[in-house]
């Protein structure tokens, strides 16, 4: 029976040999392995400070309250996303508020945000959904127009540029480390920022406000990273462009040869490079069949796929006993009930390509 995973973490012997490094040493809390994981993550996207935590929520949390995010605020953001980056607006006591997205794009619609603006948006928290950036310059234009804070979710976007510019230099970038992402280091996240001051207070946030060994300056978390973590993650850095390159390519051959009426490949605007964290179809009306039999029919037939989002943010029971009703996105929610993710990891060889390719055609 074929098997094609959804998603596959690549782990060589570099990284087996870097954790080993670090067992050995006995120093497996965070310590040096993070710093130079730091300086290498903060060098590779072109910001002036990368500061590690234990995952990425913990980034967005970290970076909302460290914009002074608090009780009685509102952050606008998509609905169309994991619901971490919402709740961790609801985890400062502020509100989150929805902004459609682009039909194309899946991300956040500058149009929507512009009409969202009220005078309690503290900040624009945009996420570049499955690889592809949202509209920086719209959204930092509405962000220097309204005095905002802006934080990019990039967490599904590691190497990803918008204009030239890798993501995560713009405002304040989060990323992910889970073991689906374009790297991993098991559990972990990053903040980036241009910013020394916010640096530094998420630095003391992850540490229980330590500014010096036993000397407490803040009230703060133990919200660290580990050197076991690190070294896997200092090994994925150097792989990045190699595993995104190779993302590129597999979406390119399943654009080339998906041809199947009814199903939209994804979109890329020209401004960006997209690094398809995920490879995301549009199974439209006109398709042979709906998207969950199409689903469920892939699955039998050993393809991996999976829908990324069932349902947005808005219409998740969280949400809805928060008061959410549908929150004026029609387009997130038409796109909830459409979208249908295939594999496009660096894992997939030719011969996995051609059988995808194969099956959707012989449904089509």
């Amino acid at each position: 029976m074929i098997s094609i995973p959804i998603a596959r973490p690549i782990i060589t012997e570099d990284e087996i040999r870097a954790v080993e490094e670090v067992l050995k040493s006995g120093m497996l809390a965070q310590g040096r392995v993070v710093e130079q994981f730091e300086e290498a993550f903060a060098e590779y996207i072109g910001a002036k400070n990368a500061v590690s935590v234990c995952n990425g929520t913990i980034a967005l949390c970290a970076a909302l309250k460290n914009l002074g995010v608090k009780q009685g605020d509102e952050v606008i953001t998509t609905p169309f996303t994991f619901i971490a980056t919402a709740n961790s607006i609801l985890h400062q006591g502020a509100r989150p508020l929805f902004a459609d997205v682009d039909e194309r794009t899946f991300n956040i619609n500058p149009d929507d945000v512009l009409e969202k603006v009220t005078s309690k948006t503290k900040a624009i928290l945009g996420v570049h959904l499955f690889g592809h950036p949202f509209d920086l310059q719209s959204i930092r234009e509405i962000c220097e127009d309204h005095n905002l804070h802006l934080i990019e979710d990039c967490a599904q976007a590691h190497g990803a540029k918008y204009s030239g510019k890798r993501v995560g230099c713009s405002g304040v970038g989060c990323f992910s480390f889970y073991p689906t992402k374009n790297m991993t280091t098991g559990e972990g996240g990053m903040i980036t920022t241009s910013s020394d001051e916010i640096a530094e207070a998420c630095r003391l946030l992850r540490n229980h406000g330590d500014s010096g060994k036993y000397f407490h300056t803040s009230l703060g978390f133990n919200y660290r990273m580990t050197n076991i973590q690190a070294a896997i993650g200092v090994e994925q850095l150097r792989k990045l462009d190699e595993f995104n390159e190779k993302r590129i390519k597999n979406a390119e051959y399943l654009n080339k040869h998906l041809k199947a009426e009814g199903l939209i490949t994804p979109y890329k605007d020209e401004k960006v490079e997209h690094v398809y964290h995920q490879y995301v179809l549009k199974v439209e009306d006109d398709f042979p069949m709906s998207r969950d039999i199409f689903m469920n029919r892939l699955q039998e037939k050993g393809v991996g796929c999976a829908i990324h989002y069932p349902l947005p943010i808005f219409k998740q029971p969280l949400y809805q006993q928060l008061g959410y009703d549908d929150a004026g996105c029609p387009v997130a929610s038409e796109l909830a009930n459409k979208v249908l993710s295939l594999p496009v990891h660096p894992a997939l060889t030719d011969d996995d390509l051609r059988y995808i390719v194969e099956v959707i055609g012989d449904m089509a």
